[in-house]
């Protein structure tokens, strides 16, 4: 049985309540990813009494959170356009995909017109595959190890976030998320007053697992929770 099959395509609830017995004991928290998913199945999630989603797409988010009871807290997890930016920051729990300077800059702007300090992680490119958006490995430690860090006044940078290569190798996908925990480690261990390092966001559907086996502290799940999407050629989370 795959990771994905022993979750069935109708029952929530059952589905939502097999994730959390998985996640008993890690501390990490479950952000059910929502994105195509239609209001019905996130209501359903929502009286099961998971609070946390994901959205990819800013307008889809918007016009989600118009129907959704306002107690949910909803996490842009998706590649993330700077002129989008201001329609989230007013409202958003986390942003899980600050990929550039150009970008943080644009959220530390936003964020001061509206008089509040946003959580975000930094996206670090782990995958094989280059379509993936994110911070090498050098990029990272140059960006926050310049002086300007402290710049980003209402910004909290909490960790880190990442995507394993879609692949049935689950050595591959092991070693991805190794790479990640040691270099937010790292990172941590720098100290720098500028970033809090709490979270490690990594692991969707099909290798949340491993990803909670090397130290995830947050994990990003669609398909497991609501079923495959409408879109079937959006990648798997």
């Amino acid at each position: 049985m795959t990771e994905v099959a022993k979750f069935r395509e109708m029952d929530i609830k059952r589905n939502i309540e097999l994730i959390r017995a998985e996640l008993k004991g890690s501390g990490a928290k479950l952000i059910a990813v929502s994105k195509t998913q239609p209001v019905e199945k996130i209501l359903e999630a929502y009286h099961s009494g998971q609070r946390l989603f994901g959205e990819n797409k800013v307008q889809e988010l918007l016009a989600k959170r118009e129907l959704l009871p306002p107690d949910i807290e909803w996490h842009l997890i998706g590649h993330l356009q700077t002129n989008k930016v201001k329609g989230v920051v007013p409202f958003v729990a986390m942003i899980h995909a600050v990929d550039s300077e150009k970008l943080a800059d644009e959220i530390n702007k936003q964020a001061m017109k509206a008089g509040r300090i946003v959580p975000c992680l930094l996206q670090v490119h782990i995958a094989s595959e280059e379509t993936k958006f994110g911070f090498d490995r050098d990029e990272l430690l140059q960006f926050i190890r310049q002086p300007r860090l402290s710049d980003y006044t209402h910004i909290s940078f909490r960790g880190l976030m990442g995507m394993a290569t879609l692949t049935e190798d689950k050595e591959q996908q092991r070693r991805e998320f190794r790479s990640l925990r040691l270099l937010f480690e790292e990172v941590r261990a720098a100290h720098s007053p500028a970033l809090g390092m709490t979270e490690l966001s990594m692991g969707m559907s099909s290798d949340y697992t491993t990803a909670l086996e090397e130290g995830s502290t947050m994990v990003r799940i669609g398909t497991s929770i609501f079923g495959e999407r409408r879109n079937i050629n959006q990648d798997k989370t």
